[in-house]
């Protein structure tokens, strides 16, 4: 597929690509975020006449809503549908990206924004990014790596499933794949509320005192049951745990106990 897609007969561009590399590093064209928190894409090339940005500044100007095709994994992309393309950046060679309606009608009223809604709209800015963009790649990269499956329980309906940080966005974890577990949705909540913890040798233990409860066969089999048992692992190592994050959160585990 092209980076600016253009079908014929349309004068403004119908989807943008960022492409693939293993390492962000070694992509083409460094799409971005900017220190406002919106998203850049870069032109192709550096000329503002090629017939593609032509395309995509037509975009621009007629408000026209673009699909963004972000890659995952080689040859899987996720879809960000509708993104909107709010400014042109001739210097850098580059376009600014609204992933929602809120953050185009924000961009178009920064004339007349005071300092505390500028501060505002970045917040709302980065909010938004990090649960359209990075949690969205993140979760399909955790559960690609554990082959769909919950690493405590080994339940197998990608639609049951989550991807639990093990160092929180808000105290700084990054949406990667070694700072994430593959987890069904009552074992993440049970891992988010300290209720069960992860070795750093990848024990699964649960917290005592729900360890002593008596309440029906869901605590019994949910929790109590995988007391003691191994987490499944990703089968490549660069890919499991980081050992340093498991050992923090397991100290968390150990002090709520």
């Amino acid at each position: 597929m092209r980076g600016i897609r253009v079908v014929e007969g349309f004068p403004a561009a119908l989807t943008i690509l960022t492409t693939y590399a293993e390492r962000p590093e070694d992509r083409p064209y460094e799409d971005d975020i900017g220190p406002d928190n919106y998203p850049r894409y870069k032109w192709q090339g550096t000329n503002p006449n090629d017939s593609d940005n032509v395309a995509l500044r037509r975009a621009m100007e007629l408000e026209k809503r673009l699909a963004w095709f972000r890659p995952v994994a080689k040859g899987i992309y996720d879809a960000v549908f509708p993104v909107w393309i709010v400014e042109w950046e001739p210097r850098q060679h580059q376009v600014v990206l609204a992933i929602d309606e809120i953050m185009r009608v924000n961009w178009q009223r920064e004339v007349l924004m005071s300092p505390e809604d500028a501060v505002r709209r970045r917040e709302y800015a980065a909010r938004v990014v990090n649960v359209r963009l990075h949690q969205r790649e993140f979760r399909k990269l955790v559960i690609d790596a554990y082959k769909s499956q919950c690493a405590m329980c080994r339940l197998r309906h990608p639609e049951l499933l989550e991807a639990a940080h093990i160092r929180e966005d808000s105290q700084g974890g990054e949406p990667i794949v070694p700072n994430g577990i593959a987890m069904c949705a009552i074992h993440h909540r049970a891992f988010d509320a300290l209720v069960l913890g992860v070795t750093p040798r990848y024990v699964i233990e649960v917290r005592p005192d729900v360890l002593d409860e008596q309440d029906g066969p869901t605590l019994q089999h949910a929790l109590q049951g995988v007391h003691g048992t191994s987490l499944v692992l990703p089968s490549r190592i660069e890919h499991r745990p980081d050992v340093g994050l498991l050992e923090e959160r397991y100290e968390r585990f150990r002090e709520a106990g």
